[in-house]
C-alpha cells in the first residue's frame, strides 16, 4: 500500500496540474467580442495626443518604463485599465489609438482617447490641443463609415457593431482641468456642484445617443475615481494625506448622475445595454486597505515634483522610484499599471456588488 507520503505528494501534483491547465486555458482564451472602442481622457490614451500640439503627453521615458516597445503616449509605467480589459477579453494585442489605426485593423476596434479631454468643449484648452468627447464620437462615426465599406452595407456592419464593446470614460478633467480651476474657467462661478454636474451628464448623454445611432449597443460607462485623493489633490492638503472633500463630493455628484444615466437610456433606447462601472469605489477600496492589493503608498506620485510628487507629470528621463508594484500613482495624477489592474480586472469580474451595475464587463460580452 502507498505510503502517506506518496498519495500527499501525488495530490499535490494532481494539484498543480490543474492549476497550470487553469492559467494554460487562459492564454490565447477565445475573444469575446469582435472589437472594442475606446473614448475617453489620459487615463486610456494611447497616443493620440503625440501629434498634436498639446502639453498633455506622454510620448518619453519615464512614461512607459514597465511597457514592452516602451513609450507609446501612455499615462502610466506600464498598462491602461482599457489594456487590461483588452487582454480579459481575449484580445491578442492591444486596441490601436485613431491615429494610426489603419485598413482592417479599425474591425477590432479604435482607441478615440485624448489627454486633457472633457464632455464640454472648453474643458483642458490651457493644456493645447486636445480631442474632445465631441470630437472623439465624430471620429468614430468616420470610423463607421470605413466599417460600412469594409463590410459591405450598412445591415452587416450594425450586426457587427452591436455586439462590440464600448468603453466611455470623460470627467475627470472638467473638474480637474475646468471647474477646480477659477483662476482660468468661470464655470465654478456659473454653476453649483449639482448644476454643473446635471450639465455634464446633460452633453455626456447627447453623444452616448449618437453612438448609439451609429451601432454602438454595449456601453460601458466608468465613473470617476476619487480625484480628491490623487497626489496633486494631497499635495495642497496640510498634511499631505487627508484627501480633498469639496472635489470627491462634487466628483460623486456626477457619478450618481452617471449611474441614473444607465437606467435612462437602457429603459429608452432599444436593445441598448449600458453599464456603470463605480471607479470611484474601487478607489475607496484600495486607499482603505491598500496592503490587501499589495500596495505601500497611496498618497505620492511614483514620479513627478514637488510635495507629494503632486505638482505636475513625470519630467523627461527623470528617475521613477523602483518599488512601482508598491506605489498607487504613478505621476500626480494617474494610476500605475499595478493600480490600472485593480480597476480593470474588477470592471471586468466585478468583486463586490457595488463594482459594476446592473452586470459587469464580462457578463455584458456574453450577451
Amino acid at each position: 500500500m502507498a505510503s502517506r507520503e506518496h498519495i500527499m505528494k501525488w495530490i499535490m501534483n494532481i494539484r498543480a496540474l490543474v492549476v497550470f491547465l487553469g492559467l494554460w486555458s487562459g492564454v490565447g482564451a477565445a475573444q469575446q467580442v469582435p472589437c472594442y472602442f475606446i473614448f475617453g481622457d489620459s487615463l486610456v490614451d494611447n497616443g493620440n495626443n503625440n501629434q498634436l500640439s498639446s502639453l498633455a503627453k506622454a510620448n518619453y521615458l519615464p512614461y512607459g518604463i514597465d511597457f514592452p516597445g516602451g513609450p507609446t503616449g501612455r499615462f502610466s509605467n506600464g498598462k491602461t485599465t482599457v489594456d487590461v480589459i483588452a487582454e480579459l477579453l481575449g484580445f491578442n494585442g492591444y486596441i490601436s489609438p485613431y491615429a494610426t489605426a489603419r485598413g482592417r485593423d479599425i474591425l477590432r476596434g479604435v482607441n478615440y482617447a485624448s489627454a486633457a479631454a472633457g464632455i464640454r468643449e472648453e474643458t483642458g484648452q490651457q493644456l493645447g490641443a486636445r480631442i474632445s468627447f465631441r470630437g472623439q464620437v465624430q471620429n468614430y462615426q468616420r470610423t463607421v463609415s470605413q466599417v460600412v465599406n469594409l463590410l459591405g452595407d450598412e445591415n452587416t456592419a450594425a450586426d457587427y457593431l452591436s455586439k462590440c464593446i464600448y468603453s466611455i470614460g470623460l470627467g475627470s478633467n472638467d473638474y480637474l482641468n475646468n471647474y477646480f480651476m477659477p483662476q482660468v474657467y468661470s464655470s465654478s462661478r456659473q454653476f453649483t456642484p449639482q448644476q454643473y454636474a446635471d450639465v455634464l451628464i446633460q452633453a455626456y448623454a447627447q453623444q452616448l445617443r449618437i453612438m448609439y445611432n451609429y451601432g454602438a449597443r454595449k456601453m460601458v460607462l466608468f465613473g470617476v475615481g476619487q480625484i480628491g485623493c490623487s497626489p496633486n489633490a494631497l499635495s495642497q492638503s496640510p498634511d499631505g494625506r487627508t484627501c480633498v472633500a469639496r472635489i470627491n463630493s462634487a466628483n460623486q455628484l456626477f457619478n450618481n448622475g452617471l449611474k441614473s444615466l444607465v437606467d435612462q437610456l437602457n429603459n429608452q433606447l432599444p436593445a441598448a445595454r449600458f453599464i456603470y462601472i463605480n471607479s470611484y469605489g474601487i478607489f475607496q477600496d484600495i486607499i482603505n486597505s491598500p496592503s490587501s492589493y499589495g500596495f505601500r503608498v497611496t498618497n505620492a506620485g511614483c514620479c513627478g515634483v514637488g510635495r507629494n510628487n503632486g505638482q505636475i507629470t513625470c519630467l523627461p528621463l527623470q528617475t521613477p522610484c523602483r518599488n512601482r508594484r508598491e506605489f498607487l500613482f504613478w505621476d500626480a495624477f494617474h494610476p500605475t499599471e499595478a493600480g490600472n489592474t485593480v480597476v480593470g480586472r474588477r470592471a471586468y469580474n466585478a468583486q463586490s456588488a457595488s463594482d459594476a451595475y446592473p452586470i459587469d464587463i464580462n457578463r455584458l460580452a456574453q450577451i
